[in-house]
């Protein structure tokens, strides 16, 4: 497990991109279906119990949440996207920032997309991952709730949604993860290490990355 992640710190919430930090630096953000454990996972990699705040009611995240881990590099939880029990009107205002950041956020370098392992690849999912095709964003499948299942069927849905993104080639990884059981905890990190440029440089380095 990599200390560090341990140092990350709340920074800011923002309603919209035009709340958001100055669009510099590397950041990475974290998105899924409402529920499926995203601040969870933020949590356990960041080796903390409440950075990010979890519920049981789904779709309580309704702001971009900055977490800072260096003077270059940020973590983002974004809002939850699919059931939540809130207003079409501010279900539409969600996925209006939602998409305005992965759009337009330059300095946005891979997104961790978080997907209940006993209910992948939903229409909201796959919709997300041809978003980022068409953008040219890497994206990383955390198959969430793996301590739900059975070692077998767990590794029968990973090898199946990695069939089901082969499509996409090196763009899209997949992997089982449990916050319960810190299940992937490593794998995880190691993907976080390659996009930060920590597998190359020292943290605190500045790294430029640009997004055309």
């Amino acid at each position: 497990m990599n200390p560090y992640y341990h140092r990350a710190r709340f920074l800011t919430s923002a309603a919209n991109i035009t709340q958001a930090p100055p669009d510099e630096g590397i950041e990475v953000a974290f998105a899924g279906r409402s529920n499926a454990g995203k601040s969870s996972a933020i949590n356990v990699l960041c080796r903390q119990k409440a950075l990010a705040r979890t519920s049981k009611t789904p779709g309580r995240t309704r702001l971009l949440n900055f977490f800072i881990l260096d003077d270059e590099r940020r973590l983002v939880d974004l809002p939850g996207y699919g059931y939540a029990k809130v207003a079409e009107s501010v279900k539409r205002q969600w996925q209006k920032e939602l998409a305005g950041y992965l759009e337009n956020r330059r300095c946005l370098r891979g997104l961790i997309l978080l997907m209940d392992c006993r209910h992948p690849l939903t229409a909201f999912d796959r919709q997300m991952l041809e978003w980022n095709a068409y953008h040219g964003l890497p994206t990383h499948i955390l198959l969430t709730k793996a301590d739900k299942l059975k070692r077998g069927p767990a590794n029968d849905i990973l090898l199946r949604v990695r069939r089901d993104t082969a499509a996409h080639g090196d763009a899209v990884s997949v992997q089982l993860f449990s916050s319960l059981k810190r299940q992937g905890v490593d794998e995880a990190h190691g993907v976080l290490d390659r996009w930060f440029g920590l597998d190359k440089k020292n943290p605190g380095e500045q790294t430029e990355i640009r997004r055309d």
